[in-house]
């Protein structure tokens, strides 16, 4: 299982800070004056302030957006990401698609919680939970028609156990009692498909509402079990999705044999994920496993079909 321990939280993670000097990405396809046209648009009011630093960066609106999937390793994702000169990372989950308290402030607030980044640079913000909220893809195409999506996925299973995983050790910290894993999988001796956990594995139907208003060519799905496993190869291709230049390479990353899974090193200075992250998943019985397996089966296929491509992911099929 230590594999899995890359869909993590880094252990550092960087605050936010203003540039020192600007990044050229001459492929950048939003400029500054277009994303403040963009925001003039799509306010309902046009008193917009601009957040400009004296050495000439600025908050900007993402233009790009980490969509999810919850446990799909996204955070990893962004850090490596972050690794190129021409990204500015939000700091943190803005949730302002999917929480209605937050979309209610508008997209002043939402660009206030942006990162300080040069004209050239691309703004990056991730919150998982976009991917699984039905409201979100609507309000994202209302706001940026060319958004560019990064969406990582992995094993729809183990993806259920790391969900549940989480969920565990939050009650754990707080030394409040957890159910059983079983005892969400199984309800009335049947598997409990309204678990919300199995729900959010199920990516074909998911994907079927982002389609409905991004073509396919403007979300890139990263393999997150092959980033875990070779991180270098994944990051490339999402380097050639944004149109970045190639900064990214395979020095940036090294195996730590004791930790188990890849670290990053940028600068010299080498950074690994948060101990928190990536923990062991609970034992599940194998007929369970199975049964589990089994059930994503043919959402996978119909997964497959939908963005044309395939993954390794385990499949149990009854005999």
């Amino acid at each position: 299982m230590a594999a899995f321990l890359l869909g993590a939280v880094l252990l550092i993670v960087q605050p936010q800070i203003v540039p020192s000097r600007p990044a050229v990405n001459s492929n950048a396809e939003t400029s500054q004056s277009v994303q403040r046209e963009l925001l003039k648009k799509t306010s309902q009011k046009n008193d917009f302030k601009e957040n400009i630093h004296s050495n000439g960066s600025c908050q900007q609106l993402p233009q790009t957006i980490i969509i999810g999937v919850r446990k799909g390793g996204t955070r990893a994702l962004l850090e490596m990401l972050s690794l190129h000169p021409d990204i500015a990372a939000a700091e943190s989950e803005v949730h302002f698609f999917d929480w209605e308290d937050h979309y209610r402030n508008g997209l002043q607030w939402y660009i206030n919680q942006m990162p300080f980044s040069y004209p050239h640079q691309i703004t990056v913000e991730k919150t998982p939970a976009y991917f699984t909220s039905p409201k979100v893809p609507e309000r994202v195409y209302n706001m940026n028609k060319s958004m560019r999506l990064l969406l990582i996925l992995r094993d729809p299973s183990e993806r259920v156990l790391s969900d549940y995983t989480q969920v565990f050790y939050n009650h754990l910290q707080k030394h409040k009692p957890y159910p059983s894993i079983e005892q969400f999988l199984i309800k009335d001796g049947e598997l409990n498909v309204d678990y919300k956990a199995i729900n959010r594995s199920l990516y074909y139907i998911h994907m079927q509402n982002w389609l409905k208003y991004f073509p396919l060519d403007h979300i890139h799905i990263v393999d997150g079990d092959k980033l875990i496993k070779d991180p270098f190869p994944e990051i490339e291709k999402v380097e050639r999705f944004l149109k970045l230049s190639p900064q990214i390479n395979a020095s940036n990353f090294y195996f730590n044999k004791t930790k188990g899974f890849y670290c990053l090193r940028d600068s010299g200075r080498e950074r690994c994920l948060h101990e928190s992250k990536g923990r062991a998943h609970p034992q599940v019985d194998t007929r369970l496993l199975e049964k589990l397996q089994e059930y994503f089966h043919e959402p996978n296929k119909k997964f497959f079909e939908l963005v044309g491509r395939t993954f390794d992911w385990h499949t149990f099929v009854a005999s």
